[in-house]
């Protein structure tokens, strides 16, 4: 028998089972799961956050937290029980053989050290290269093959002058740098738009049929993996509930859970949408449809039809950008810098109570344009207009007022929540600092909100490093829905949820907006996601807006090239459903 024997399993996982210690006693968190990858397979587990699909790829090569614990089974790589091994044995196997794309870009890569050290380092302790000249070389090719064309300039750079997608792209340089046997990658693509996901994901495909490398692939969205693996594990409480080959599964599911994963998968939801606005789909009222634990793609079709209201013609506007520029001094080596035009000349109207989704690739200036919009960044020419009053001429008190009215949700749910605050208070911050309310008042508050947003009253106490990444998400949503504001301004704040979460919290904004007639601006790489809630779309590029209109418009006939490239790279669209 040869290692990579293709009849022989790469990676065997036998009756694993995984239990936290809390101050509650020994949590299971993973039940006898079982599951053969072969070489050159690609895999995905599947399932929503707390299913326990990342830690089972944590247990696989022994990165639990320190409370965590293999308490029964097997983890067979290459003929050797990984769970049998010491640290330093597992560290030669980690890293080398098995590769890791992490799934918080943020937290992973260290914020004092320059993107080129990291990536150096960890070529460096991989035995990738013999000194630190050689280690830059191949920095760079690493860095240009997840898809940085500019990467021997961004390697000066520190994490925090990154995009999420670009932090991301980082990552998966890292993971793939010693041309690991198995790569796991944990949501590798979340924090990525679309064109570059798809450029990452068919990098990956290649990798596997060149180098014979194997994938475990973890994610939410049921569609993309069912377009990217061969065969499908979906993961419910701990336990597996369903796996086979994955378009069979997609086509066919038999198991609830597994049913309303596809349902609610965004790419396929979106195609279903489509058809229910051609008329193809009988029974589409377009009345708003409550999300809940059996939602299904009609849910997300009403959901559409409800967020994409009727609005006003003569409707005043909420925000209006009037040729709005952002100019950045990048610094370079000794006294030097450079100018990089980040948002060039852009203008748009949003009209009360609607949805404006702005869209384009990492690094187009959609985030940077919600931070000029949010004053988080001081635009250098233009003017931005809220509820008509142009932000420049308000004073103190006003702008407060203005900060009140319209609340921010951060694409990153790890960097904007305070480790050392305790959910409730996290949730309560913002009515402290406008001075709404009492302490009772606030508490009651608190947990509406959180039970808007379909998290328990327990996790009050609760601290961010006790949830999952989707669950900090939707503290975030919370907290800046306690003040009840008047616009919200979304940056990638649904990329982050697993599909079920997220079709509830698309629900929920869609049934806020037409209760409170909210405005929302949307920020996203997702433009499956833009299909379901936005009324109208701008798409950005290289800083400037290359085409805008309304949501309907832009999907059935867009007139950039760059606007189609987006619509094709929407993952999961490829593939065909059955009849039911």
């Amino acid at each position: 028998m040869t290692i990579n024997d293709p009849n022989v399993p790469l990676l065997s996982v036998q009756n694993l089972e995984v239990a936290f210690r809390t101050q509650d006693g020994v949590v299971p968190a993973v039940r006898g799961v079982s599951f053969d990858i072969y070489p050159g397979e690609t895999m995905a587990i599947v399932g929503e956050s707390g299913s326990g699909k990342s830690t089972t790829a944590h247990a696989i090569i022994n990165l639990l937290p320190g409370s965590g614990r293999v308490t029964g089974g097997a983890v067979n790589f290459q003929g050797r029980d990984l769970t049998k091994l010491n640290r330093s044995q597992i560290e030669d196997v980690r890293g080398k053989l098995i590769g890791l794309v992490p799934q918080d870009p943020m937290n992973s890569l260290n914020p004092v050290h320059r993107i080129g050290f990291q990536v150096e380092e960890t070529i460096l302790a991989n035995g990738l290269a013999d000194n630190r000249r050689a280690a830059r070389k191949r920095a760079i090719e690493v860095l240009k093959e997840a898809g940085l064309a500019d990467a021997d300039t961004r390697l000066r750079q520190f994490p925090h002058e990154f995009s999420g997608g670009m932090r991301q792209r980082v990552l998966i340089g890292i993971g793939l740098s010693s041309h690991p046997d198995l790569l796991i990658a944990d949501e590798p693509t979340s924090a990525l738009d679309v064109t570059v996901q798809k450029k990452i994901l068919d990098h990956l495909e290649k990798l596997a049929a060149e180098r014979n490398t194997a994938m475990l692939f973890i994610t939410h969205d049921l569609g993309l993996a069912a377009e990217r693996a061969e065969n499908l594990v979906v993961m419910h409480r701990g336990r597996i509930v369903e796996s086979g080959p994955a378009l069979e599964i997609l086509q066919n599911p038999q198991h609830p859970y597994t049913q309303r994963l596809v349902s609610a998968a965004p790419s396929i939801a979106s195609k279903r949408i489509q058809a229910v606005s051609s008329g193809e789909v009988s029974g589409a009222s377009g009345d708003l449809i409550e999300i809940t634990d059996t939602a299904g793609a009609a849910d997300l079709a009403a959901v559409s039809a409800a967020a994409v209201h009727p609005v006003s013609e003569n409707a005043e506007p909420a925000i209006e950008f009037r040729g709005v520029t952002k100019v950045f001094k990048i610094r370079g080596t000794g006294f030097s810098s450079t100018r990089f035009t980040a948002v060039d000349d852009i203008s748009f109207q949003v009209p009360k109570g609607s949805t404006m989704a702005i869209v384009g690739e990492s690094g187009s200036g959609k985030s940077t344009a919600a931070k000029l919009l949010l004053r988080l960044e001081r635009k250098t020419a233009g003017s931005i207009l809220v509820n008509g009053r142009d932000t420049d001429t308000l004073n103190r008190s006003e702008l407060q007022a203005m900060r009140r009215q319209m609340q921010p949700v951060f694409q990153d749910p790890y960097g904007s929540l305070d480790p050392l605050h305790n959910i409730g208070n996290t949730v309560a911050e913002p009515l402290r600092v406008h001075g709404v309310g009492d302490v009772a008042s606030r508490r009651a508050r608190v947990l509406e909100v959180l039970d808007q947003v379909a998290l328990p009253a327990s996790v009050v106490d609760r601290y961010p490093n006790e949830l999952s990444g989707g669950q900090r998400q939707r503290v975030a949503v919370a907290r800046a829905l306690a003040l009840k504001p008047e616009i919200v301004v979304l940056d990638e704040a649904v990329s982050a949820l697993d599909v079920l979460v997220q079709a509830q919290v698309l629900a929920l904004l869609a049934d806020l907006q037409s209760e409170l007639n909210l405005t929302y601006l949307f920020i996203t790489h997702d433009l499956a996601v833009v299909r379901v809630i936005a009324d109208h779309v701008c798409v950005m590029e290289a800083g400037r807006i290359v085409e805008q209109g309304t949501v309907d418009d832009i999907f059935a006939n867009p007139q950039q090239e760059y606007t189609e490239r987006l619509l094709s790279a929407i993952p999961g669209a490829s593939i065909t459903l059955g009849a039911g």
